[in-house]
């Protein structure tokens, strides 16, 4: 089945291109990128005044399936993402059980096909477990096709053991993807260390916890030359010492988080649980940091760390409630209205954060680029559509968002993967 989409402005990091053009795609791969495409296809997609872009991918995704679908299924976290222009997730693997072998990975492989409308690449466990004492079956699950490991929702704090995976993650030729989290410094803490959580009455959680771990990691990256990607970075540092480990020519990439790019403890008016998540919201200076690391490129990649969870979890007080939000939905409208309306990113670099530099972190040499021969995965996205982003309105099992009320600019309005259009607004 041939697929032409009409008018839409195309932008693509890979080529370069930036113009208006039509795109012709047949069998799940684009045939044709040219201004105007004469040929017949069974299906017309009317692209005037919209951005054809490669389709999303989304480095860290928690879809809690298995042992949590009470909180979000391989279904309803694909169809979120679709949604949301996500063609390709990266799926964490602290479910219950704990993805940390072969079986496991392949399992989950498995039911995304059947039942998922988007790419589900099932990342693997560090530790058996992420119990932190004995290394899962690394080698096995790289070879389901887990592409990284990581032990997200938590570091591996004894280093030792966390050399030894990331030398075997090298050899399998895999990534380790990083939560840094000196779990020994957060003493209880439950948002940022600063005047907002003393006003609050809350235990903070201070910079240096993410940083002691990137430190860390960079370092035991140089020494086993495996490569690093630092998960939902927060702190001002953590953009620094990036900025370093690029300049030794390491293969150290990282991503950032809308709500980490856009909010600050200023924004938390009250003990209000949606607002709670890890790393917490920092502080302004903080959030200028990360905005001109993702403008500069030392901070490759936006990914969500979208975390559903039920509403009775997070509709409560920040000591009792869950970490984390909700965000394959909306993060390509908070880009546009906070980095790119304002400035801070071209849509190519929107484009490239979102898409191209993710498919090149994770090794897939077919995604991430709307030209001839790739795969279709294609988001047709409309920069003028105003909309208020509204939790009932959801994909998602989960409506966990501090963003619920607000006025947002630009909308995903076709989602295709391999070709197919799995969403359409």
């Amino acid at each position: 089945m041939k697929v032409l989409i009409q008018g839409g402005r195309v932008v693509d990091p890979h080529t370069k291109k930036d113009q208006v053009c039509d795109v012709l795609i047949e069998d799940g791969k684009i045939l044709d990128v040219a201004e105007k495409i004469l040929e017949e296809a069974e299906q017309v997609i009317n692209a005037k005044g919209c951005f054809v872009m490669p389709g999303f991918i989304d480095l860290h995704v928690h879809l809690r399936d298995p042992g949590l679908e009470y909180k979000e299924t391989l279904e309803t976290g694909g169809r979120a993402a679709a949604r949301g222009g996500v063609t390709t997730i990266c799926a964490m693997p602290n479910t219950k059980p704990v993805i940390d072998t072969k079986e496991k990975v392949e399992d989950v492989h498995r039911r995304a096909k059947e039942v998922s409308p988007v790419n589900v690449i099932q990342l693997g466990a560090v530790t058996v477990g992420q119990n932190g004492k004995e290394l899962a079956d690394i080698e096995g699950m790289a070879k389901a096709g887990c592409m990284a490991i990581s032990e997200d929702g938590k570091s591996v704090m004894d280093s030792g053991l966390y050399r030894k995976a990331m030398r075997l993650a090298k050899e399998n030729g895999i990534a380790v993807f990083a939560h840094c989290e000196d779990i020994n410094m957060v003493e209880g803490g439950v948002m940022n260390a600063d005047k907002k959580a003393k006003e609050l009455g809350l235990r903070g959680i201070s910079n240096a916890v993410e940083d002691v771990i990137v430190a860390r990691d960079i370092l035991l990256a140089k020494e086993t030359g495996v490569k690093l990607h630092l998960c939902h970075c927060s702190t001002k540092d953590s953009v620094t010492m990036v900025e370093m480990a690029k300049k030794d020519h390491l293969e150290v990439s990282a991503e950032v988080c809308p709500h980490h790019f856009i909010l600050t403890t200023d924004d938390i008016k009250s003990d209000d649980g949606n607002f709670k998540m890890n790393p917490p919201l920092r502080a302004k200076e903080d959030v200028e940091m990360l905005r001109e690391g993702l403008k500069s490129g030392i901070m490759e990649a936006i990914s969500t760390d979208h975390a559903p969870h039920a509403a009775e979890e997070k509709n409560c007080s920040f000591t009792k409630a869950a970490f984390g939000i909700v965000g394959l939905e909306t993060s390509a409208s908070l880009t546009y209205t906070y980095l790119v309306d304002k400035g801070i990113l071209t849509p190519m670099q929107m484009a490239e954060r979102m898409s191209y530099a993710p498919a090149k972190i994770l090794g897939l040499s077919d995604k991430g680029s709307v030209s001839r021969g790739m795969t279709a995965d294609i988001v047709v996205f409309d920069p003028d559509k105003e909309y208020v982003i509204d939790p009932a309105d959801f994909a998602s099992k989960g409506k966990n968002t501090p963003f619920a009320g607000w006025k947002v600019k630009g909308k995903v309005k076709y989602t295709l993967v391999n070709g197919k259009v799995v969403y359409e607004a």
